[in-house]
């Protein structure tokens, strides 16, 4: 077992997982700091105050605080729209990737060639 766990994890796709998770992990903080520090209080001077913390409501005993739950909810927006506007601008400075070249066809010349030595082939045997 221990050889079998030794094989998985030495494998480059897990390597590679694990080091995305990390970096994503410490991307999560930045992303988080950016959104807190900036970009709500820029969307608090012209929406006003964005906390809904504390809508709350009372069932029997539970206290259901759906008002934290839609902080989470815009905060999450507000982070996939910032990520995806870092990865657009990233994109476009990243090199694109050079176009395979295609496959010269062949010319009729080399099409007649090929027949001829199919047919020499097929007298032969």
């Amino acid at each position: 077992m221990f050889k079998e766990f030794k094989e998985f994890i030495s494998r480059g796709n897990v390597m590679d997982l694990a080091v995305g998770v990390i970096i994503g992990a410490a991307f999560t903080s930045i992303v988080n700091s950016l959104v807190n520090n900036l970009i709500n209080p820029l969307l608090g001077i012209f929406i006003g105050k964005i906390d809904l913390s504390s809508l709350v409501f009372k069932v029997g005993g539970a206290t259901f605080k759906y008002g934290l739950f839609l902080n989470a909810v815009i905060n999450f927006l507000i982070i996939s729209f910032i990520v995806f506007l870092m990865m657009k601008g990233l994109n476009k400075l990243m090199p694109k990737p050079a176009p395979k070249p295609a496959e010269p066809k062949a010319t009729p010349e080399e099409l007649y060639l090929k027949e001829i030595v199919e047919l020499l082939k097929e007298e032969r045997q």
